[in-house]
């Protein structure tokens, strides 16, 4: 049926006719009826202003996210996606025909076509399927790392100190053992002075961090700290045949630390932050960033990683990446950094509790003025139906519209675990990545440094048992310089050593590509 250019319907419609590439979302739905000459679209150059979907579960968040990032890929942009539940990774092979899928192409006006997209599998420290994805503690930092210990702020700003001296000192942070060794030597009595120019650490702090470290190695991360370290440049790449590649990041297998994940999700934004250069507006964009789960993000997070969150979120616009929020209410999300959101997918809500009704209408009050009524129709919406509003290509808000959205034209669930594990081991990133390095760092260069000294004193009191003034111990870069392991060392950090990493928003390390 088609729409009166006079109804209310027709002036929905009409905020969608965007003259430029758009991505194809679906068609109107209005009084009953859906319109499938009325499509509702999303400008190609608007992905960059950052959207979010969200909806109860159950209502065809994830179906939304394959669709955006099926059109993205074939208009050449390269997409990230993280899998939380393990039902992503068909979007790298053709979808299966079925009744259904040719009912609701009919509906919205499609013409579907079985395809699979390019795709790049990735796990977080082997840790499942997929190419592993590693990061040093240096280039973590250490304010991510604080939200993964569950720190508090005095904990935090401490751990801050270690790094900040770690830095100065050239002594790399490559994995949780070296992190370890540094924190350990600086309540020792040798390395207690080493801290008096810059503050302290108390005994008891330590602990706390020590106790934190060692509780996180437990639960199986250690291995997500390490070498070789991954470059998030991999994740904008392309296909021979200019469609963009989509990382899925496999992480089913780590789904008991969700803190972990999502906090590993922001290095990998941070990353991407301090590296990219500005480019302003583009015709598309150079990367769109779905951020699932989102809820635990933000869960527990410090006012000032709250506001880092939002500063990289209003400022990597400008470097031409979108990023997209997932989770079940946009109450999940804090107001500032839905303020930076100005694409909108709204899946059905329920009302079934207090609650429940509260969020409803805490949902409906962030849409702009609406023909609809809303609390009506968020709960009344099928699977894979929404109400979107999105950025038209002046920059100014669509009207609200309830829409059916369209089928995903990639296989609708996983694939075989023997054809996810041959996609992996085909990549070329396979040899990069596969196999972890463990080199001279942190923890091997103090403990040298500590069975030397042991020696000297050993030799010392064979040599001289009569008794004198013990000589005052050199500081560790006296120690470090007079050694032989300073070329090692000189070798490995280049220009770094004896000045402080560069760090970004999140205190992550930041590197040339």
């Amino acid at each position: 049926m088609s729409v009166s250019e006079q109804s209310p319907a027709g002036g929905i419609a009409a905020g969608y006719a965007f003259s430029g590439p758009a991505l194809e979302l679906g068609a109107l739905l209005w009084d009953g009826e859906c319109h499938p000459d009325a499509g509702i679209r999303v400008p190609l150059p608007m992905l960059n202003r950052h959207g979010l979907v969200a909806g109860a579960t159950g209502t065809g968040k994830t179906k939304t996210l394959q669709l955006v990032a099926e059109q993205l890929s074939a208009n050449g942009v390269p997409v990230f996606l993280a899998d939380v539940k393990g039902d992503v990774s068909g979007i790298s092979a053709p979808g299966a025909d079925s009744e259904r899928t040719r009912e609701r192409a009919g509906q919205v006006g499609q013409e579907w076509k079985a395809t699979g997209f390019p795709c790049e599998f990735y796990g977080l420290g082997g840790i499942g399927a997929g190419i592993p994805v590693r990061v040093t503690v240096t280039s973590f930092g250490p304010v991510l790392l604080s939200k993964v210990l569950q720190l508090n702020q005095t904990q935090e700003q401490s751990l801050g100190l270690i790094f900040h001296y770690a830095d100065q000192k050239g002594l790399e942070l490559v994995d949780l053992k070296d992190l370890r060794a540094v924190v350990a030597f600086l309540v020792s009595d040798v390395g207690k002075p080493e801290l008096k120019g810059i503050g302290g650490l108390s005994t008891a702090t330590a602990g706390v961090i020590l106790r934190s470290v060692t509780a996180f190695e437990q639960q199986g991360a250690a291995g997500f700290f390490g070498e070789p370290e991954f470059d998030t440049g991999e994740f904008l790449r392309t296909a021979a045949d200019g469609r963009g590649t989509v990382s899925v990041l496999e992480l089913p297998a780590v789904q008991d630390k969700p803190q972990l994940f999502s906090t590993f999700l922001m290095w990998m934004l941070a990353d991407l932050y301090g590296d990219l250069p500005e480019v302003g507006d583009l015709e598309k964009p150079k990367l769109v960033f779905f951020f699932d789960e989102a809820h635990l993000l933000f869960k527990g997070a410090s006012k000032a990683f709250l506001e880092s969150i939002t500063q990289t979120v209003r400022l990597i616009r400008s470097k031409g990446v979108g990023v997209f929020f997932v989770t079940q209410t946009p109450k999940d999300v804090p107001g500032d950094v839905l303020a930076q959101l100005g694409n909108r997918v709204q899946h059905a809500l329920r009302a079934f509790t207090p609650d429940d009704a509260k969020s409803l209408k805490a949902t409906v009050r962030t849409f702009p003025t609406s023909a609809y009524d809303l609390e009506e129709v968020l709960t009344g919406l099928g699977t894979g139906e929404a109400v979107v509003t999105v950025l038209s290509e002046t920059g100014a808000p669509t009207p609200v519209a309830a829409t059916r959205l369209r089928a995903p034209e990639s296989l609708m669930g996983p694939i075989a675990a023997d054809a996810l594990e041959a996609a992996v081991k085909e990549s070329p990133l396979w040899g990069r990545y596969a196999e972890a390095v463990d080199r001279e760092s942190a923890y091997e260069r103090l403990s040298a440094r500590q069975e030397r000294q042991a020696q000297q004193e050993q030799q010392e009191q064979r040599a001289k048992p009569a008794a004198r003034a013990p000589k005052e111990d050199e500081s560790l870069v006296e120690q470090v310089v007079d050694s032989g392991m300073f070329t090692s060392l000189a070798r490995s950090i280049g220009t770094q050593l004896g000045r402080e990493i560069s760090r970004s928003l999140f205190g992550t390390a930041r590197r040339r590509r």
